[in-house]
């Protein structure tokens, strides 16, 4: 079968979804990925038959372009003539999934988040919802990533009969193992993995940094990630000043996290709001100790308070008393800590779920 994936960036299905495009090669089908040109899709090309770059603006409302992107997507899948389309994020879900309809072809949805637009309310958050509403409606399987997302949505009549639960993208825990904690004689390690903007907790972390640093003389504050471009006005200057001082070490974006994972000893992740948080899931496989926001798609990656601590959304005061709170164990419960998170993640994060949830919704189209 011709398999047509459609998502907003290439590195997202490169880091979360490659093994799933590997089994689809595996078993013999002709996979396409439609995504916007960048300098990741070349990380694509062994994992598909073809790549199709598409123009897509992520953050953009214009609507004449989402009404370009809803032809093109038409256009492409009457050209291609895909057995089925696997989307990904809100652009390709809302208007990939128009399309789908438009041309009668099977597809299935995967809402790995709602994102701001949607959390925050207001007229914005009724129209993706309506447009939500008519894209799925026709979609043989919506996955969700936590039962939070999917209850906010169906109370809002989105997927009301054919919504599906996944475990977040999972994990491969081949190539996410268990690292050996790391000595803590030479300092405490807190490691934050996200992007430069406020949605993902930056002014938390940064607050809670200074905040902890000024307390403590073994600790040490890392981040990875990039800058949102809108906002890296922003938080470029803070951080180099707490690089300045001492505080804070940058790494900048990085394909690859697990080396500097491994050297933490603490992965924070202050994000507002997730669909299931990939960080999350890495550092428990790590065998790391998580401190995260109280939200869902973060506490789904906690063992209960055996595996790490929760704080409040939105608060750097709550940080800084859950920092205080893991610091005050001995370095032996921390470590017991980061154990109980890999366990935890093998029994219920395996990637492979993932992969088959999706070959058995692509069997009952097959059949």
């Amino acid at each position: 079968m011709k398999i047509l994936i459609l998502s907003n960036y290439a590195n997202g299905l490169w880091l979360f979804r490659k093994e799933l495009l590997k089994s689809l090669l595996d078993a013999g089908h002709e996979v396409l990925i439609s995504v916007p040109p960048d300098e990741n899709c070349y990380k694509l090309k062994e994992y598909c038959t073809r790549l199709i770059e598409t123009p897509l603006e992520r953050h953009g409302s214009n609507p004449l372009k989402d009404l370009a992107l809803l032809i093109g997507y038409r256009d492409m899948i009457r050209r291609e003539k895909p057995g089925a389309v696997l989307t990904y994020t809100i652009k390709p879900n809302i208007y990939g999934g128009m399309a789908c309809k438009l041309t009668g072809t099977p597809y299935i949805t995967n809402i790995t988040g709602l994102g701001t637009a949607i959390e925050n309310g207001g007229v914005m958050s009724k129209v993706l919802i309506g447009l939500y509403r008519g894209a799925t409606r026709g979609a043989r399987k919506v996955f969700f990533q936590n039962e939070r997302n999917r209850h906010f949505m169906q109370e809002r009549g989105v997927a009301l009969k054919n919504s599906g639960l996944l475990p977040g993208s999972g994990v491969n825990l081949t190539d996410h193992p268990f690292h050996e904690y790391p000595d803590e004689s030479e300092g405490i390690h807190f490691l934050a993995v996200i992007r430069m903007m406020k949605d993902k907790g930056i002014e938390e972390y940064l607050e809670a940094a200074e905040k902890i640093s000024s307390e403590y003389e073994n600790v040490c504050f890392d981040l990875v990630g990039e800058f949102e471009e809108d906002e890296r006005d922003i938080y470029e200057p803070r951080i180099k000043a707490l690089e300045d001082k001492g505080i804070l070490h940058y790494f900048g974006h990085l394909d690859s996290v697990e080396p500097v994972m491994a050297k933490s000893h603490i992965i924070v992740h202050p994000s507002y709001h997730e669909g299931m948080s990939n960080v999350l899931l890495e550092a428990a496989a790590c065998g790391r100790p998580i401190l995260c926001t109280n939200i869902h798609g973060c506490i789904e990656a906690l063992d209960g308070e055996k595996s790490g601590f929760t704080f409040d959304v939105k608060s750097a005061d709550s940080l800084v008393n859950a920092m205080r709170r893991i610091l005050s164990l001995g370095e032996e419960d921390r470590k017991r800590m980061g154990i109980a998170g890999r366990s935890y993640i093998e029994k219920n994060f395996d990637r492979q779920l993932v992969i088959d949830a999706y070959k058995k919704e692509l069997n009952g189209i097959c059949s």
